[in-house]
Parts: structure tokens; sequence; C-alpha cells
């Protein structure tokens, strides 16, 4: 049995940045408002025509992450792409990357895990290589969240939170079993499947019949939140998953290097800071610059602590997330 590891990060944001401000003069918000319920203050939204999508934004990222790994295209064995926003209902947006990237034949697999995405793809990645079925591995989190959001005051709650962006990891074979990933722990509870979810359109009502009905109060094709439950149970999930990962590792919280949280909600990492007694230095958040970009944001966050040299061989490295579904899940590694 191998383990794995990360051997090259790379992510990338859209250019355009969109403030608090400028959200102000689409709804009724303010930055103050938004500032203290969330810790945003500004995200990156793709400008029509661009050519930014899921894809060409996973793609540029593993680019630059295949540089960083000295690695080739050819080199990949598997991509795994984590998106709850593809670029179409079908095809995989996995598989527009590997055209993309010009692979000729491989498995591209798209993961469908929201929040939680880049922890089930990096356990995923984990396993193939564990087994020795596959030596190289891309993982992806990429999203465009600004084209499905609904900019006026009815949709505030959920759409001054969400930014787009991508991130994607490199993923080898290693032989010391001291290095890289050393364990993954993952949940899902459907039974709260409607309090974070897009519904529609879906087969069960398609778009003819949205279209017939013209009914302007329907929602249903805009995501929803139940903010409060969300938040109670993301601070249950998110210390549990941690706390399991911790014991299984026979680690303190106090040997933790570097605990990177999904950036759903500044209040929600301060929470679990807190709880875990971590000091600054420990914690990395940026979502106070690129908003929730759900399966992007792990991989955008750990790709910046990294570049920041705050992340560095032989560090502990913590990652956890809590997302739609509900699902949950950690990663703990030896960088």
């Amino acid at each position: 049995m191998y383990n794995s590891r990360i051997i090259g990060m790379g992510k990338y944001l859209p250019e355009n940045i969109v403030t608090n401000e400028d959200l102000s003069k689409l709804m009724e918000t303010s930055d103050e408002w938004i500032t203290e319920r969330t810790g945003i203050k500004e995200r990156r939204h793709i400008v029509k025509g661009s050519g930014d999508s899921p894809a060409t934004m996973g793609h540029k990222a593993a680019l630059i992450a295949l540089e960083r790994a000295n690695r080739t295209p050819e080199d990949i064995d598997m991509i795994l792409f984590a998106t709850l926003s593809p670029d179409y209902y079908f095809p995989g947006s996995g598989v527009l990357v590997q055209k993309l990237l010009g692979i000729p034949a491989c498995p591209a697999m798209d993961i469908r895990m929201q929040c939680s995405g880049f922890i089930y793809g990096l356990s995923t990645a984990d396993q193939f290589i564990k087994t020795g079925m596959y030596k190289n591995v891309l993982v992806i989190g990429a999203e465009n969240h600004s084209g499905g959001l609904d900019f006026t005051t009815r949709g505030r709650g959920v759409s001054v939170i969400f930014g787009d962006g991508a991130g994607a990891a490199v993923l080898t074979r290693e032989e010391d079993p001291n290095k890289g990933i050393l364990s993954s722990h993952l949940y899902s509870e459907g039974q709260h499947a409607e309090e974070l979810s897009l519904i529609g359109p879906s087969t069960m009502r398609w778009v003819p019949e949205i279209i017939a009905e013209n009914d302007p109060t329907d929602e249903s094709y805009y995501p929803y939140m139940n903010g409060q439950t969300v938040f109670k149970h993301a601070v249950v999930r998110f210390s549990e998953v941690i706390k399991e990962g911790l014991q299984k590792n026979n680690w303190a919280a106090s040997d933790i290097d570097m605990f990177v949280p999904h950036q759903a909600n500044l209040r929600i990492s301060q929470f679990i800071q807190k709880k875990f007694q971590l000091r600054d230095d420990q914690v990395y958040n940026n979502i106070m610059r690129y908003g929730n970009t759900t399966a992007a944001s792990i991989p955008i966050a750990l790709t910046e602590a990294w570049e920041e040299g705050k992340i560095k061989e032989g560090d502990k490295v913590v990652l956890a997330a809590f997302g739609s579904g509900f699902t949950w899940g950690s990663t703990l590694m030896h960088w």
C-alpha cells in the first residue's frame, strides 16, 4: 500500500472584482451588513463572454499545478473534477478539462459534493493511488456561481456569499508511510438535503414547464439556504470530523501547523478556531477576498497558503469542509 501526497498546487480567479459596495447598487444591502454576517469584503465574478467557465478555469489552475509538480498532462492517470456548477448538464466538466489538456484517454470523473467536493476528491484520489491502480491524479475544484444567482434584494441572503474561481492539486504516489495524506473522514446526512439546495430546473420539472407557468415568484432555479440551520450543523460537524482525524493520527490540536477550512463563512471558521484554541498563524482564511467558492475554496486557500510560505515540507496540515447535502469531511496530511 502506498500513500499519496500533493506535489503541485494551482489556482485561478477571474479578474473581475465585485465589492460589497457594488452589490449594494443591485440590492438592499451594505458593506457593513455583509461583513458582519459573513466576513466577506469582495469576491470574483466571471465576465460574460470572457471565456471563463468551470472547465476553462480548472484547466488554467491545473496547468499551474502541473508545472509546479514537474509533471506533464501525459503523466496524469486520472482527473477528478469537483463542482456544483458544471459547464453542461452532461457530460461532466472533467472530460472538458481532459480535452483542454490534450490527454488522449484517461478516466475523468466529476464529483458532486458541493462545498465538501474537494475533500471527497482528495480522498478518492488517495484510494486509487493507495491501491497502486494510478500513480498521478489531478484533482480540481471549480465553480461559476455568479451565472446562477438572484442579484435582487430577494436573493441577497445567498448571492452576497458566493464567488467564482478554481483550484487544482496534483497527487502522486508516496512510499514513505509518514508522508502525504494520512487519513480522510467523509460523511453525508441526506435528511437535510433541502436546507441548502438548488431544486430546479430538473428533469422532474423541465424548462418548458417553467416557461409555460411564467411565475415571477418562482425561486426554484436559484439557490436556497436556511442559514441558521446550516450554521448550527456546520459548527458541530466541523468539530466532530476534525476531532476524529486528530484522534486517528494521535495529534493534538496544538500539533496542527496549518488548518485550512472550507471558506463558507468567516464566523464559522472563527468559531472552530476558538473551539480548538488555534492561533491565527495556524489557520488560513481568504473568504474576505473571494467569498465562498464551494468546491474551489479549499484548493484556492491551500494554494495561497503554500505560495505565502505558510505551509512547508513536514508540516501537519488539516483540511475540513461542510456543505450542501449535508456533507462534511476532513483530510489530515504530512506535507
